[in-house]
Formats: structure tokens, C-alpha cells, sequence
């Protein structure tokens, strides 16, 4: 696909581009409204299409669960191994449509590793995450930042009460929630692991406070998100987190998400998560 095409995507799907504007844009570059449609088709999620781990896996428990939040009710899709052993604990965030299909998919993963996954939905402030994935979008861009980030660290605290739970826990997040993967190292000390997908940067001074062991996955075409990969490796550094960082080249934005076929990468996705999950092993055991 034209990498015009996919560089407008990315900017109407983070930026705010309206829906009318992206469709004009999208017509002039293929030609015809008939064109438009079918590339759209490529970049917009099909969840009927992608899902690795299914929902009644004999090997898995699911359950919706909640908890208190700042000054709202959480939600998430909580899921782990069946049996009674104690295990390390992923906080999955999800990217900027809410708790989507697809994520729920990531989260099932994280459990058939063998750990106690929660897939928050940040969108829970609004009632929860919508099936319309415009009005996701826009929900998001309405979440209050500081509210939202002590919405995930609850989560981590959930987590660590539960008594199936370890005591040790990670997360791991994708494109907006990549960046919260870098915020919630940045603001919870006791967290071991954060694994942060395309994920953009804080400020550099946020690195004088993680503790956490890093990971970092980067898409070689994703300038976007790449233009702050040096000054916050540069600050990692400074400040002496142990972390590791990758770059997969000639890959796109949201390489790991198999329900965009525009921009999926089977290759860079699979390294990307036997990657992770060797973190998950290093720290949460």
C-alpha cells in the first residue's frame, strides 16, 4: 500500500483529523470513493478476521471484573490459566478505540503464557469502551490524563490484592497505551516490567523515577513516534534504567495489531512478542 495512504491513516487516527477530511484526502490519493473504501478496508481493524487465543479456550478463565477507580467504577476483562498457582500479574493497555476485540485477543495471550492478565478499559469514566470505533476515538481524546493515569496504577493495585497474584507485575501497552506503559513506569516504583509498543515518550525527567526493567518496540516506517526515541533513550541512560530497545525495520505503526492487514507484519510481531514474554519471565517468573 502506498505509504501516503498509511501515513494519512495514522494521522486522522491520532490527530484531529475529521472522519469527512480523511475520506476526501483518502479519494484524492487512490483515485475513486471505490478505491477509498477498499484500502480503508485493509487499515481498519476486522476482528472477525484476526484473534489468536479464543474466547473459550479450555486452558482459560475469563471474567469481567471491576474495582474502584479515582472517583469511578473500573472495568476490565480479567483473564488467567486455570489451577491455583500464584502468578506475576500484565496490566494490558489497550490503543486509542478502548477495550477492543482485538486487545481482549492480547490479553488472552498474556494469560496462555501463563500469567494473571487484566485488560483495563480506560474508557470505563464513560460507561465503557463503545462498539463504534469513532466514538472510541473520540472518548479518548476526552479522558482526563492525570485521572486516567491513577485509573491504571488502581489497577496495579488490584492486582497485587488479589490473592492468585504473586506480588510481582508488568504491563504492556500499544500505541496509546505504549505511552502509558512509559508513564506507569515512570509512577510506580514497585512495578517490575513495562513493555511499551510504539509507544510515544514522556519527558525526559521522567526516567529519574522508574525502576521497572524496560522494554521498548519500535516501528522503523513510524517517524511519527520515533522523532522522541533518542532523547528518551538518552534519558534512560542518564538516569541508569535497564532497558532494552528495538527497531523493526521497513515495518508500520501498530505492526503487532493482526486485525489491520495494512500494517500487521507476522515477522516483526512474532519477535516483538517472544521478546516480551522473555521479559515477563525474567521479572515476573
Amino acid at each position: 500500500m502506498d505509504q501516503r495512504i498509511i501515513n494519512l491513516f495514522d494521522e486522522y487516527t491520532h490527530r484531529p483529523l475529521t472522519r469527512q477530511e480523511f475520506m476526501r484526502r483518502l479519494v484524492q490519493l487512490t483515485g475513486s470513493l471505490a478505491l477509498a473504501t477498499t484500502a480503508l478496508g485493509m487499515l481498519d481493524p476486522g476482528y472477525a478476521e484476526a484473534g489468536t487465543v479464543p474466547e473459550d479456550d479450555k486452558d482459560l478463565v475469563t471474567q469481567d471484573v471491576s474495582w474502584p477507580g479515582d472517583g469511578t467504577a473500573m472495568k476490565g476483562y480479567l483473564v488467567h490459566p486455570k489451577g491455583r498457582k500464584k502468578r506475576g500479574a500484565v496490566v494490558v493497555i489497550h490503543e486509542n478505540r478502548g477495550l477492543t476485540p482485538h486487545i481482549k485477543d492480547v490479553t488472552r495471550r498474556v494469560a496462555k503464557a501463563g500469567y494473571l492478565a487484566l485488560g483495563v478499559d480506560a474508557l470505563s469514566v464513560f460507561g465503557g469502551t463503545p462498539t463504534d470505533e469513532e466514538k472510541g476515538r473520540e472518548l479518548i481524546g476526552k479522558l482526563e490524563a492525570p485521572q486516567n493515569l491513577r485509573n491504571y496504577l488502581s489497577a496495579l493495585d488490584y492486582l497485587r490484592a488479589r490473592p492468585d497474584a504473586n506480588g510481582k507485575t508488568g504491563c504492556v501497552g500499544f500505541c496509546w497505551g505504549g505511552a502509558l506503559a512509559n508513564q506507569l513506569a515512570a509512577h510506580d516504583p514497585k512495578l517490575n516490567a513495562a513493555v511499551a509498543y510504539y509507544g510515544r515518550q514522556p519527558e525526559a525527567a521522567a526516567a529519574a523515577t522508574i525502576k521497572a526493567r524496560l522494554l521498548l518496540h519500535y516501528a522503523g516506517l513510524d517517524e511519527r513516534v520515533n522523532a522522541g526515541m533518542a532523547a528518551w533513550e538518552e534519558a534512560l541512560k542518564k538516569y541508569g534504567v535497564q532497558y532494552e530497545q528495538f527497531v523493526y525495520p521497513d515495518v508500520q505503526h501498530a505492526f503487532n495489531n493482526d486485525s489491520s492487514p495494512a500494517r500487521y507484519n507476522e515477522a516483526a510481531a512474532k519477535l516483538a512478542w517472544e521478546r516480551t514474554l522473555r521479559l515477563f519471565r525474567e521479572q515476573l517468573g
